[in-house]
C-alpha cells in the first residue's frame, strides 16, 4: 500500500527528497550559488494538474523528465551557457502517494542528469491539486538571443519538426485523428515520446554558437515554440516591429506527417514543441543548417506590420488548436 503524504509529514518528505539534492544543500531556507563573472538566466515555469498533465498524458517520471525540460529549453532560447541549478516549488493533497512524489523526483533527477544540471533546493507545500513550481538558473553565453532582435533580410529558422507533441496528445487521449490508419507506427511513438519527454534544444543553441561566421555580430533574434510555432512568429513580429514571410511548402513537419489543412494547423498552432525558432542573418542561417540536421529555413523576415504571412500575402491566422495556458488543454 502506498504511503500518503498527510501520514509521512513535511519533515520526512523533505528527509526523503534530500537524496535528489547535493549533500547539506536544503538544510538552509535559501540555496547559493558561487558566480563571479557571469550574467546568469532564470526561469521559472508552473506545472498544474489538469492544465499541463494528468494520469492519461504523464507518468510521475515523465512529469519530472519534462518539467525540467521545459524550463530549459526557454533558457536555450536566450542563450544559455551552464544550467547552475534547479528549485521546485511542490504542492500536493495530502492524499498524494510518496510513490508520486518518488517518481517525479525520479524523472526531474534522469533530466538533469543527461543535461547537466543539478537539485539546489525548494519548497513543499499541501493544496487541492497537484503543482510544480520549477525554476531554473544558467550563466549567460556569447549570445544572447531576443524576440527583439529580428531585422529584415533575416531567414527564418527552426531547430527541428512541429505538431509532434499535439499528436502525441491526441493519442495519449484517444482523440478522433484524421487520417489515423495512414499514420505509422513510428510517427506515433515518436509523438507520444515528444509529448511525455521533450529534449530542450541545447545542443542546437550550441551548434548555432559555433558556426556563427567571424565577420557577423552576435546579433539574431530567438524564441522556443513551447506555445506553438505560429504564436512564436508572432512574438518575433511584435517585438522587432517586422513582418515574417513563410513559405507553406517549407513548414517544419516529420517526413511522415500527412497532407492536409488540420495537419498544417497541428503544425503551426499545435503548442509544446520547444524548437529554437531564430531570426538569422542568411550567412549564419547557411551556416547553422549545415551543422544542425534538424534545422530547416521555412521563411523570411520583412519591412511591414508585425504579423506573419504566406508568401502569396495571405495573412496565416491563428487556428482553434492554439496551446493557450487558460484552455482547457486536457
Amino acid at each position: 500500500m502506498d504511503q500518503l503524504l498527510k501520514h509521512i509529514g513535511e519533515e520526512e518528505l523533505l528527509n526523503r527528497l534530500k537524496r535528489f539534492v547535493p549533500l547539506g544543500q536544503i538544510d538552509d531556507d535559501t540555496a547559493e550559488i558561487n558566480t563571479r563573472s557571469h550574467e546568469l538566466l532564470v526561469n521559472t515555469d508552473v506545472v498544474v494538474e489538469g492544465v499541463h498533465f494528468n494520469e492519461k498524458t504523464c507518468s510521475p517520471k515523465d512529469l519530472g523528465w519534462k518539467s525540467i525540460a521545459i524550463n530549459l529549453s526557454d533558457l536555450a532560447c536566450s542563450g544559455v551557457d551552464q544550467i547552475l541549478g534547479v528549485t521546485v516549488g511542490l504542492i500536493a493533497p495530502p492524499d498524494t502517494p510518496w510513490n508520486w512524489v518518488e517518481g517525479v523526483y525520479e524523472g526531474m533527477a534522469e533530466a538533469l542528469k543527461k543535461f547537466n544540471g543539478k537539485l539546489i533546493g525548494g519548497d513543499c507545500s499541501k493544496g487541492q491539486e497537484k503543482i510544480l513550481a520549477i525554476t531554473v538558473i544558467g550563466t549567460l553565453g556569447p549570445l544572447r538571443l531576443h524576440r527583439s532582435h529580428a531585422q529584415p533580410g533575416d531567414q527564418i529558422l527552426v531547430s527541428g519538426s512541429h505538431g509532434l507533441s499535439r499528436l502525441g496528445l491526441a493519442l495519449l487521449l484517444s482523440e478522433p485523428i484524421p487520417n489515423y490508419k495512414f499514420l505509422t507506427e513510428h510517427l506515433k511513438s515518436q509523438a507520444i515520446l515528444a509529448h511525455q519527454r521533450p529534449i530542450p534544444p541545447l545542443k542546437a543553441l550550441t551548434k548555432l554558437i559555433q558556426c556563427k561566421p567571424r565577420q557577423l555580430p552576435w546579433r539574431a533574434a530567438g524564441t522556443d515554440s513551447s506555445d506553438g510555432l505560429l504564436a512564436a512568429l508572432q512574438g518575433l513580429c511584435k517585438s522587432s516591429n517586422c513582418q515574417a514571410i513563410l513559405n507553406k511548402e517549407s513548414l517544419p513537419k516529420h517526413k511522415e506527417w500527412p497532407s492536409s489543412a488540420h495537419w498544417d494547423n497541428w503544425c503551426l498552432n499545435g503548442g509544446e514543441d520547444y524548437q529554437l525558432v531564430l531570426s538569422l542573418p542568411p550567412l549564419w542561417a547557411q551556416a547553422w543548417m549545415e551543422e544542425w540536421p534538424g534545422s530547416k529555413a521555412i521563411g523570411f523576415i520583412q519591412n511591414g506590420p508585425p504579423e506573419v504571412s504566406w508568401e502569396n500575402g495571405a495573412k496565416i491566422k491563428e487556428g482553434n488548436e492554439e496551446f493557450e495556458h487558460f484552455s482547457e488543454q486536457i
